[in-house]
């Protein structure tokens, strides 16, 4: 914690224990408890295995007041169940009104508190006031949805005053703030972040998408509902979607539904079968929105689990079977609205030509122009984005003034430019272009004397400008959007800084005449001051290329919350102008570098360079 934490007129203040190694595996990963060596005392904040198990310790006889506070300030970092013994640091009033899961602040580090040396004096006290502080740089809410920040200032006090206890009176807090208050590191140990699945709404019959809708929720046992992390999990879908993504996805669990009570602990059984007692809500529940219900449980626990599942069983209320489904069955509402992923990437060659490298899986088959004039036509292009089914492409012309549709897989004559724009320079012009998963293609013109974010329905027709009310002056300067096509990532130029936002696609009316907009952007990335290049990678998880505060160009993972991936930064490449990432996390990372040409980055190895001369390298979408 906090040095001004460590200790007081007593000494060091250990609040709490850890078991190391075996840790919060006792009864699974190791063979038996250990019988011979101490039990460490440690330091809770310490960066340090996830799997290391931190047991709260109650308060001494005579505790100080600076031993309540410590004590009570890393008894929160702990697994205490129902945290019985962290509020034993607090009143008896405010033991039963605090509420530790209303939501969490994420500090830098552990809190600091202020310094009280204790003196003879102090023993004559009736109260004392200590505040808390940090630099606060996130929050997760009673939704378990995480919202970043830009660091700031956190300034929060704790009041204590002197109860009467079986043995006189005892200093304990009487005046706590509700949630739990972490470090950074305590915050990473503690919680993993878990993809939950519901279906996107508007979608045509028979074209229904999974979309994932990240949460944090506890890596072992809540200390507040007793459950594990796959009941957690699934709780927490049925409980339904985080407050932004619901207004564009829906759940085919009825309103209300929730395990069947006493539930705290699912498992697979030894034929990887997942059985899940629901409430009465779900009795009469059709075959199909059952079949529905499954999918998005089998996709959220896709990849929570050790243990495979391979089926999830639904229950009634009196325990028989509601539906059985299978993850082969699944495939149907795949995330990505496919089950097979892109064929190839694509990108400019020095020519102005769009080529594509066949063989994704390992992004090292021979270049080739694609069919059309966009392979071999008489406008040489600048930039390219590849529909998702791989038979049509958009490209913008080198001077970045026109935007040109065409088949990729047949001949034919170059058409007229679908978008123009009047920016006098290319930086002034259209972006690279991208498709989402419902055939749409989208385009910005960072024209400054008319910004607009453009979508061509079906990629065709008439452009129609999209609202985005939440740029407040700032500018696009680039864009990708997600399968799913709920959700887009831009890059905005706002203050001489580039950073990555992150926002909610809402369609409003029939296809023929829908309204789209843009709305509540958020920040995806406050830790990059400057950001360069991004791409979706996965269902919920973005590679980005940018630079923190006076600090040089790093490729890394950031979520689509804004928190950061367990995943980190990647190894460093030089120069990179653009890069690429598929659905499917497996397929290798794709970088477009002013130095070593096109490179890509597989799984488990280092950067190697494909194509010598090339630009706007992509994946279909």
């Amino acid at each position: 914690m906090g040095a001004d934490r460590r200790r007081d007129g007593h000494g060091r203040v250990l609040g709490l224990f850890a078991l190391l190694g075996c840790g919060v595996v006792l009864l699974s990963a190791c063979g038996s408890m250990p019988v011979t060596g101490d039990v460490k005392a440690v330091d809770a904040s310490q960066p340090g295995d996830s799997q290391v198990q931190v047991y709260a310790v109650a308060p001494r006889d005579n505790a100080t007041p600076n031993e309540v506070v410590d004590g009570f300030l890393e008894s929160m970092t702990s697994d205490d169940p129902r945290f019985r013994t962290t509020r034993r640091y607090l009143t008896k009033k405010a033991a039963d009104t605090w509420k530790p899961n209303a939501f969490t602040t994420v500090l830098t580090k552990a809190p600091n508190r202020s310094d009280r040396p204790l003196r003879d004096s102090d023993r004559n006290l009736d109260e004392v006031t200590y505040t808390l502080t940090g630099e606060k740089v996130a929050t997760v809410d009673a939704q378990s949805a995480y919202q970043p920040l830009a660091p700031t200032d956190y300034n929060q006090t704790l009041h204590l005053v002197k109860e009467n206890g079986p043995d006189g009176k005892e200093w304990r807090i009487d005046l706590v703030p509700d949630g739990l208050l972490l470090g950074q590191s305590d915050f990473k140990r503690l919680y993993r972040s878990v993809n939950k699945y519901y279906f996107a709404t508007g979608r045509p019959e028979g074209q229904s998408t999974l979309v994932a809708d990240p949460v944090y929720l506890r890596s072992r046992t809540d200390p507040v509902t007793g459950m594990d992390t796959v009941t957690q999990s699934v709780r927490s879908l049925l409980a339904g979607p985080t407050s932004w993504l619901r207004p564009v996805v829906e759940s085919r669990f009825p309103a209300g539904t929730a395990l069947r009570k006493g539930v705290t602990s699912l498992a697979p059984d030894d034929r990887n079968v997942l059985k899940v007692p629901l409430d009465k809500k779900a009795d009469g529940v059709g075959q199909r929105s059952c079949r529905m219900m499954a999918s998005q449980i089998l996709y959220t626990l896709r990849d929570l689990t050790s243990a495979r599942v391979e089926q999830v069983e639904l229950q009634r209320s009196d325990g028989s079977p509601l539906c059985l489904l299978g993850a082969d069955q699944a495939e149907e509402f795949a995330p990505d609205g496919s089950s097979s992923g892109p064929d190839s990437q694509y990108f400019v060659d020095a020519k102005g030509h769009v080529e594509r490298i066949p063989g994704s899986t390992k992004g090292s088959g021979v270049p080739e122009l694609v069919a059309g004039p966009l392979g071999d036509g008489p406008v040489r292009m600048g930039t390219v984005g590849v529909a998702r089914d791989e038979q049509s492409a958009a490209a913008v012309s080198r001077d970045g003034a026109s935007l040109y549709v065409s088949s990729i897989v047949s001949d034919g004559e170059l058409p007229a430019a679908s978008v123009t724009s009047g920016g006098h320079e290319a930086k002034n012009r259209l972006s690279t272009p991208s498709w989402d998963g419902r055939g749409d293609l989208w385009v910005a013109d960072r024209d400054p004397g008319h910004t607009r974010l453009l979508r061509l329905a079906g990629g065709t027709g008439k452009p129609q400008e999209v609202a985005v009310p939440d740029l407040d002056g700032g500018r696009i300067e680039a864009l990708r959007m997600s399968a799913d096509g709920v959700r887009i990532a831009l890059l905005v130029h706002q203050d001489d800084r580039t950073t990555l936002k992150i926002g909610r696609i809402e369609r409003r009316g029939p296809a023929a005449e829908q309204r789209v907009s843009v709305v509540d952007l958020r920040q995806a990335a406050p830790q990059l001051t400057d950001v360069t290049a991004m791409s979706w990678s996965g269902r919920s998880r973005l590679v980005v290329v940018g630079k923190e505060q006076g600090g040089v160009q790093q490729v890394r993972y950031v979520q689509a919350d804004g928190s950061t991936s367990a995943s980190g930064v990647l190894p460093g490449v030089n120069q990179v102008s653009s890069v690429a990432a598929a659905d499917d996390e497996q397929l290798p990372l794709m970088a477009a570098t002013s130095s070593d040409g096109i490179v890509k980055l597989s799984p488990g190895d280092n950067w190697q360079t494909v194509v010598k001369e090339g630009s706007s390298l992509v994946y279909p979408g």
